[in-house]
């Protein structure tokens, strides 16, 4: 295994050898959840593959289809403003409410529609922690037995057992209701993710299996549900340890919404200090830490070493986004550092990796990053927000979890005041 700590050694794996280090070696347990690997994650390099990432570009998270979910996202945040304003005081778990919005607008664009969280939140960690945990089985094959004694094997025939029970009932739902409807989905934008797979699966002459769908469905479902909530509340936990930067982030605010009782999403582009702190947000806690495992199809020469076909890459986004040879003061949060920058998290810059970049890289950051915009610039721009028990800003615990999503180790609780 081949890791990457910096924005050079990144870069040469994600742009100079793209082509050559772009397979997706087959990892055991995420075989399992994932349908035998038939999603757009997991998937090994070939036309399979490039089939089924084009419907997702194409089809599920185009810039047109992002926007069509505009109102789902507005309708959301303002259901979760109006929880917070409904506390009076009393303490908020800003945790618990980013995952509350991000699972409501996830249901809704890719399901149809909203469904008990409880439902989830288990099962969604229980995943969470199947795809990241150390299987000792992907690195010594004729140890794989270990991973049945320890119960591993087990939890995830188990975990996808149960999604594959909930997908198969959402997916009848939506059989049911197009009965007799004529759906196209290049027209319909108020289609949701199950409905355009659907259609598209009827319509054209792709590899797109019941397996494939369910895959997929699992993809933007958990996908999105998992990674983008810490965000959230990996950005107000900055803020409010930080509050000169909440206060001009506020500023920002009130100037761009001039009164009026919400920020919309034609708003965001006038918020170049938002876009800055969820930029330095991402740097300092992006959402994996470590990019999925990479796999050499060919011998490549990598930085002056020979790296042979059939070995693994990493690149480790946490280092490289603290990585002192690039980062003035790299473990402070200093969002004016992007305010004169064109560093962007897109994939082109490689000091610079939340989402990945190349083949591989993350197809869904158009629709993590509409939720997380949005969210953000009306928490600040409706609250003041204190720490409990008199708290200042910086006492605040800034512990985190380990997995392959880093979460607060503790929830982030607040009490919220309105600001006007």
């Amino acid at each position: 295994m081949v890791v990457a700590s910096t924005a050079e050694a990144a870069g040469e794996i994600l742009k100079t050898h793209d082509a050559a280090l772009c397979n997706r070696p087959k990892l055991n347990l995420p075989h399992v959840l994932t349908y035998g690997s038939k999603d757009l994650v997991f998937s090994s390099y070939g036309e399979y593959w490039r089939q089924i990432k084009s419907i997702a570009v194409l089809h599920l998270l185009s810039n047109r289809r992002v926007q069509s979910f505009r109102r789902v996202r507005e309708d959301e945040t303002r259901v979760m403003i109006d929880m917070i304003r409904e506390s009076r005081g009393s303490l908020v778990d800003l945790s618990d409410l980013s995952l509350t919005l991000t699972n409501n607008v996830v249901c809704r664009a890719t399901l149809g529609r909203t469904y008990p969280e409880f439902e989830f939140k288990h099962l969604l960690k229980r995943l969470s922690f199947l795809i990241g945990v150390y299987s000792i089985g992907n690195y010594i094959p004729w140890l794989s037995w270990v991973d049945w004694l320890n119960g591993l094997q087990r939890s995830a025939h188990e975990v996808a057992k149960e999604f594959d029970y909930f997908i198969e009932g959402v997916i009848g739902e939506h059989i049911n209701k197009k009965k007799g409807l004529d759906i196209d989905a290049e027209s319909d934008i108020s289609l949701d993710f199950v409905d355009i797979l659907l259609d598209v699966q009827s319509k054209t002459a792709t590899s797109l299996t019941t397996q494939s769908v369910k895959a997929l469905i699992l993809d933007m479902f958990a996908g999105g549900t998992d990674t983008t909530p810490p965000s959230i509340e990996w950005a107000m936990s900055e803020l409010i340890k930080h509050p000169r930067m909440m206060k001009k982030l506020q500023q920002e605010a009130r100037e761009v919404a001039q009164g009026r009782s919400m920020i919309n999403e034609e708003d965001l582009e006038k918020m170049q200090y938002l876009k800055a702190v969820i930029k330095e947000t991402l740097r300092l806690h992006p959402p994996a830490v470590l990019l999925l495992p990479r796999e050499a199809i060919k011998d490549v020469k990598l930085m002056g070493y020979d790296v042979k076909a059939g070995t693994q890459v990493v690149v480790n986004t946490w280092a490289v986004g603290r990585d002192p040879s690039v980062w003035e003061e790299a473990n402070k949060f200093r969002p004016e550092r992007f305010l004169n920058s064109d560093i962007d998290y897109k994939g082109l810059h490689f000091e610079l990796l939340p989402f990945g970049g190349g083949r591989r890289g993350c197809p869904g950051l158009q629709f993590a990053v509409a939720i997380i915009e949005l969210s953000l610039a009306n928490l600040v721009y409706k609250f003041d927000f204190q720490l409990p028990d008199e708290k200042r800003g910086e006492e605040l615990d800034m512990s985190e979890t380990t997995g392959t999503v880093v979460h607060r180790k503790s929830p982030l609780l607040v009490m919220a005041t309105p600001r006007f």
